[in-house]
C-alpha cells in the first residue's frame, strides 16, 4: 500500500526557493515528471504537494498557479491551478464519489486539492471585466490574481480541461477531461490524459476513480472503445473495472465484454430474423471488409479497424486503397488464367445459389463439371475466402451448427455506388480504387453503432437466440461507469530516501459499532515514517498522532492506547528499533478524546452514514450514482429504472414497492 512520510527528523532538502512575484514557464509536456519543477522527494502525497506549491505562483491563501507552455511557435500558455479547501469549511464535507466508488468507509481528510486546467469558457466566467482575453495572451505575474473571482466559483464551475480532486491522503478522483473537441481548448484529450497521470505519479496518489460518461454524436465511447479494444478510453492508462451500477458485479462486466466482442458478423447474415436494417448493415460491413484487407470475423474486428481508420484519416482528405482482388502467388504451381478461370466458375455457381450459404461441398462438385483439376479448386476455395471479386465479395464462415465450410455470394456494389466495379480479378495496370472520406467513416460507425448495438425500445423483443445477448451484454458495458487506477506510490521513491534513516510503517486502529457490535478495524492506510536509530516507543506515538491529525479530521484529538500487534507489552522508552526490524508495520490502537470539537453532520467518513436501507431489484444494496426512490411505506430504496419509472418521468409523489403493495392487496376487505 501507498506510504507516507513523516517530518520526524527530515533534513531539509536543498530545493530551489523563488520570489512570489516572480512568473516562471514551466513546459506542459514534461510537468509532473521526476525533478519537473520538484524532485519529490517527500514519497507521501501531502508533502509532495507542499513541495510542488513551492514552485507556484500564489494567488491567495488558498490558491496557487502554475504557468505552462503547451508549444513555443505559434506560443500557446495555459494555467494550472491548483486549490487547497479546508474541509470542515466546505459546504460539502461529505465526497459523494468516494461513496459511489466504494470509498464512503474512508475516514475524511482534512483537506482536499483541486487541480484545474481551466478552458477559456471557464476563465470567462470568473473574471472580472476584460481579464479574458488577457488570460489568453498576456504572460503577466498577476494575471492568474486578475482571472479569480473565488475559488468556491473556480472549484464548482463545469466545462475545465481537467478537474481532478485529491483527498490529503492520496486518494483522488478525476472529475472531468474535456479535449480540444469537447472544450475550446487546443489541447487534445490524450496530452491531457498524459499530464494528469505524471501529476498522480510525481505526487505518489493512492487511488484515483474516475466516473466515464463520455459521448460524442449520440455514442456512448465507453461502449464503443470497450467493443472494440476490450477497454475503456481511459484503459489506456491503466483505469481498471472500480465498481458497477445496477449490482454489475467484475466477473459480469468481464463475460459481457468477451460475449460482444466475440460476436461472428457471419451469423448477421445467417440468423438476422428480428434486425431492422440488415441488408444496409450488411452493406456498410461489406465496405470495410473490402479495405480492410484481410477477413473482419467479429463485431470486434470491424469496430476496431473502424476506430483505427478514423484515426488515420484527416477529416478533410479522402482515403483511397488498391484492391486487385486475388493476386496471384509467383511461387503457385498454377498460371494467373487458369486460376482466374478457376474463380470465375466458383463464382458462378455461386451466383447459382442465389445469395444462399452453400456447403463447401456443393460448391466444389458444381464447379468440377467446368474444372477437373481438384487440387486447383481446392486451391482458390481456400484463397477466395472474404475476397473481393468485381462487384462481388465471396463469404466465407463456419455454420455455427453444422460446423461445416459454407460460401455465399454477396453483390457489395451498392458499398461504393460511384465506383467502376469491373469483373477484373487480377490486372496490374488497372487496380480498382475505392474511396471513402472521414464524414463517411462516421456516418457508418454511428449507423452500425445505432442498429447493432443501442437498446430501441419495442425492438429488443424482436432479437432471438445469440443476439439477445447483444443488448443484454451492452446494458451491462454501459451500467459500469467508475473505473479505477492504482499507483506505486512509495515503491519507486523508497530509493532515494537516505540510507542513515529507518523507516517504519503505522496504522490506525479504532473501535467501530456496524450493527453487529464493537469491533476493532484498521481504519487508515499504513504511512511510513523516517526516523532516527534512537527513536522511542513513546516519540513514535506522539508522532503518529501529530501525523494522522494532520492527514484526517476524525484523529485531530486521536489518542493512542496499544501497539496491537506486538507479542508482549513494551515501555515507552524502550528502543523502537530494539524491538523492530526497519520496514516492519505496527497498528496502533486507541481512542478519540471526546473534547474534540469537530461536529461534521453525518460522522467523520467521506460517505455519509444517514442510515437508509437500499435493496433494489437487481442486487445493490448501496448508493451507486444512479437514480432511487424510496418506499413510502418501508421506506427501502430501488432504483427508479428497477421499478420501471423512466428517466424522462418525474418520481411520483407516493410511490410503493412491489412487496408492500402486494402486502396492501391481501388485506381483508373492510364489511
Amino acid at each position: 500500500m501507498v506510504t507516507k512520510m513523516s517530518t520526524l527528523d527530515l533534513s531539509g532538502s536543498k530545493r530551489r526557493k523563488r520570489n512570489n512575484n516572480e512568473r516562471v514557464l514551466f513546459k506542459f509536456k514534461n510537468f509532473g515528471e521526476q525533478g519537473f519543477p520538484t524532485e519529490f522527494i517527500g514519497c507521501n502525497f501531502d508533502q509532495n504537494v507542499k513541495f510542488l506549491l513551492e514552485f507556484a505562483q500564489q494567488e491567495n491563501g488558498s490558491i496557487w498557479s502554475f504557468q505552462l507552455e503547451v508549444h513555443r511557435h505559434p506560443p500557446m500558455h495555459v494555467f494550472l491551478f491548483v486549490v487547497e479547501e479546508q474541509v470542515e469549511l466546505s459546504l460539502n464535507p461529505h465526497c459523494k464519489h468516494c461513496q459511489y466508488i466504494g470509498w464512503g468507509n474512508n475516514l475524511m481528510c482534512n483537506k482536499k486539492y483541486h487541480f484545474i486546467l481551466p478552458s477559456e469558457d471557464t476563465i470567462a466566467a470568473c473574471v472580472e471585466g476584460g481579464a479574458s482575453q488577457k488570460y489568453k495572451t498576456d504572460c503577466s505575474n498577476n494575471i492568474g490574481g486578475e482571472i479569480i473571482r473565488s475559488k468556491l466559483n473556480l472549484i464548482e464551475i463545469e466545462g475545465h480541461m481537467m478537474h481532478g480532486v485529491f483527498h490529503s491522503n492520496g486518494f483522488g478522483h478525476l472529475l472531468c477531461v474535456n479535449g480540444s473537441l469537447e472544450s475550446t481548448s487546443d489541447l487534445p484529450g490524450h496530452s491531457i490524459m498524459d499530464f494528469w497521470d505524471r501529476l498522480c505519479i510525481g505526487l505518489h496518489a493512492r487511488k484515483v476513480s474516475l466516473r466515464d460518461i463520455s459521448r460524442k454524436k449520440g455514442m456512448d465511447l465507453r461502449l464503443l472503445n470497450t467493443l472494440a479494444y476490450g477497454e475503456t478510453w481511459f484503459g489506456r492508462w491503466g483505469y481498471k473495472f472500480g465498481r458497477g451500477s445496477f449490482g454489475v458485479t467484475q466477473e459480469t462486466y468481464q463475460s459481457a465484454i468477451n460475449a460482444i466482442q466475440n460476436m461472428p458478423l457471419a451469423l448477421l447474415a445467417h440468423h438476422h430474423v428480428g434486425i431492422i436494417n440488415i441488408n444496409e448493415i450488411l452493406t456498410v460491413l461489406s465496405r470495410y471488409q473490402m479495405l480492410s484487407g484481410h477477413s473482419l470475423v467479429t463485431l470486434c474486428d470491424a469496430f476496431h479497424f473502424m476506430l483505427e481508420l478514423k484515426s488515420r484519416i484527416p477529416k478533410e482528405n479522402n482515403l483511397t486503397s488498391c484492391y486487385p482482388g486475388l493476386l496471384v502467388d509467383t511461387t503457385c504451381r498454377w498460371s494467373p488464367k487458369r486460376v482466374e478461370m478457376a474463380i470465375r466458375v466458383v463464382v458462378e455457381a455461386l451466383k447459382r445459389a442465389e445469395s444462399r450459404w452453400i456447403s463447401r461441398q456443393e460448391v466444389r462438385d458444381a464447379a468440377r463439371a467446368y474444372i477437373g483439376d481438384t487440387g486447383l479448386l481446392d486451391f482458390v476455395l481456400k484463397s477466395l475466402g472474404n475476397h473481393i471479386v468485381g462487384k462481388y465479395l465471396v463469404r466465407r464462415c463456419l455454420n455455427p451448427v453444422t460446423k461445416v465450410l459454407e460460401y455465399c455470394l454477396e453483390d457489395i456494389s451498392k458499398a461504393f455506388p460511384k465506383q467502376d466495379q469491373g469483373f477484373r480479378v487480377n490486372d496490374s495496370k488497372e487496380k480498382q480504387q475505392y474511396k471513402i472520406t472521414w464524414m463517411q467513416l462516421m456516418k457508418d460507425i454511428y449507423f452500425l453503432y445505432n442498429n447493432i448495438l443501442k437498446e430501441h425500445k419495442g425492438l429488443m423483443s424482436n432479437y432471438t437466440g445469440v443476439f439477445a445477448t447483444i443488448p443484454t451484454a451492452s446494458r451491462i458495458i454501459l451500467d459500469t461507469k467508475y473505473f479505477i487506477k492504482e499507483y506505486k506510490g512509495v515503491s519507486e521513491a523508497d530509493s532515494r530516501i537516505e540510507a542513515d534513516k529507518s523507516k517504519i510503517y503505522c496504522a490506525i486502529m479504532l473501535a467501530t459499532d456496524e450493527g453487529f457490535g464493537v469491533e476493532e478495524k484498521v481504519m487508515t492506510p499504513f504511512e511510513c515514517f523516517l526516523m532516527r536509530e534512537d527513536v522511542t516507543f513513546d516519540e513514535l506515538k506522539i508522532e503518529v498522532e501529530k501525523t494522522f491529525g494532520d492527514i484526517y479530521l476524525g484523529l485531530r484529538n486521536f489518542s493512542t492506547r496499544s501497539i496491537n500487534n506486538l507479542m508482549s507489552p513494551i515501555s515507552g522508552t524502550e528502543l523502537v528499533f530494539n524491538v523492530m526490524k526497519p520496514g516492519s508495520k505496527i497498528v496502533l490502537g486507541g481512542v478519540i478524546m471526546p473534547n474534540d470539537h469537530t461536529n461534521i453532520n453525518g460522522g467523520i467518513f467521506e460517505g455519509i452514514k444517514n442510515n437508509i436501507v437500499v435493496d433494489c431489484l437487481c442486487g445493490t444494496k448501496d448508493e451507486d450514482g444512479e437514480r432511487m426512490v424510496c418506499c413510502d411505506i418501508c421506506e427501502v430504496w430501488q432504483h427508479t429504472r428497477c421499478v420501471d419509472i423512466p428517466n424522462h418521468e418525474a418520481i411520483p409523489d407516493i410511490f410503493l414497492c412491489n412487496k408492500c403493495e402486494q402486502d396492501i392487496l391481501q388485506f381483508p376487505s373492510l364489511p
